[in-house]
């Protein structure tokens, strides 16, 4: 077993156009004096970071590195939320996702489109030129509009939906296996990759491609009221990022799990800063330790209530008090009795 690495950030809910936030620089300061090791960099970001740059340029690759390093800092992942979002798009949402793309391709949805899978092919070279053996990214989605089963849905659709997305996505990860680096899709509702079903109709329809893996965010599975301690047993061998972020679940007579259409305030399923919540992290580190996660802790912050700045500085000492150093030998070593053939079989009777 090996001690999970942390703490991390996840950059994209705090970076902005005032300093400390708008340069890797300050930014980076700014985290490691909280005590974070680690840091999540949202690879759209251009104040942070150059994506086509730090995929042509090992140069400007390993400056990024040594900067961080010389912070005690290290990347702990590229995120590609965005671009995987536009990988696949529902023209239900195309005036929405739009604002995602560059402006020269908006309103093209081929286009926007062809521009997002340049885009995730840069990021796996990138990936690769900083070191990384992981990436965060959406899938995207064509078949959420028909999330629900009513209207009944035509015999098909869901089938053709991720025959199609695994089409879209098998090059992608191609591309990221000859990088040597894991795409970590995060299961969220919005994506067709939103629970442990959908993701395996994606791997089916990808061949059980080794590249296509998860990134795990318990909160999101609060919301949907799955399982997730149980659904680390099933996938844990796929689970190769983690955002730790609280949420919590509270029904109520006049709303539930669709919330509505209300805001986030007011909704029963609700995203909170760690500790406010009702996620039982020592158990999914105590799980993921056990199961030899070897990856980092990085934190989302997403809360309707707290401060960004707040939940950020108690988020470094929440996960590095619930990481597991793990034991170099068993509690029970001091009572063994070593190695005797003899012995063993005469207490087994033979």
């Amino acid at each position: 077993m090996r001690t999970i690495k942390g703490p991390g950030i996840f950059l994209a809910q705090f970076a902005g156009d005032a300093a400390p936030f708008n340069s890797l620089d300050a930014i980076a300061d700014w985290a490691a004096n909280l005590g974070y090791k680690g840091i999540q960099i949202p690879s759209w970001d251009g104040r942070l970071f150059d994506l086509r740059l730090a995929a042509e340029s090992k140069t400007y690759a390993q400056e990024v590195t040594g900067k961080l390093a010389a912070k005690g800092l290290a990347v702990t992942e590229l995120s590609t939320h965005l671009q995987g979002q536009l990988v696949a798009v529902h023209p239900a949402y195309d005036a929405q996702f739009d604002a995602f793309a560059d402006p020269s391709v908006r309103g093209n949805p081929a286009a926007r489109q062809a521009w997002a899978v340049e885009q995730m092919r840069l990021a796996a070279q990138a990936s690769a030129n900083l070191g990384l053996t992981a990436h965060a990214s959406f899938s995207g989605a064509l078949a959420w509009p028909y999330v629900y089963p009513w209207p009944q849905r035509p015999a098909g659709l869901i089938e053709e939906a991720f025959a199609e997305l695994g089409r879209r996505w098998r090059p992608i990860l191609d591309a990221f296996d000859e990088a040597g680096v894991d795409v970590c899709f995060e299961l969220h509702p919005g994506e067709d990759l939103h629970d442990g079903v959908t993701f395996e109709r994606f791997l089916g329809a990808v061949d059980n491609h080794p590249r296509a893996n998860i990134l795990f965010d318990p909160s999101h599975f609060v919301l949907q009221q799955l399982d997730y301690l149980a659904f680390i047993d099933h996938y844990h061998t796929r689970i190769r990022a983690f955002h730790v972020k609280d949420a919590e679940f509270r029904p109520n007579g006049k709303s539930g799990v669709y919330g509505g259409y209300q805001g986030w305030v007011d909704r029963p399923g609700r995203f909170r800063s760690l500790g406010d919540g009702q996620v039982d992290f020592k158990a999914i580190f105590s799980k993921l330790t056990a199961y030899d996660y070897a990856g980092w802790a990085v934190l989302e912050w997403e809360c309707a209530l707290k401060h960004p700045e707040d939940g950020a500085r108690e988020g470094a000492t929440f996960i590095h008090d619930h990481i597991i150093r793990v034991t170099e030998h068993a509690f029970d070593d001091f009572a063994a009795s070593g190695v005797d053939d003899d012995l063993n079989r005469r207490l087994l009777g033979l």
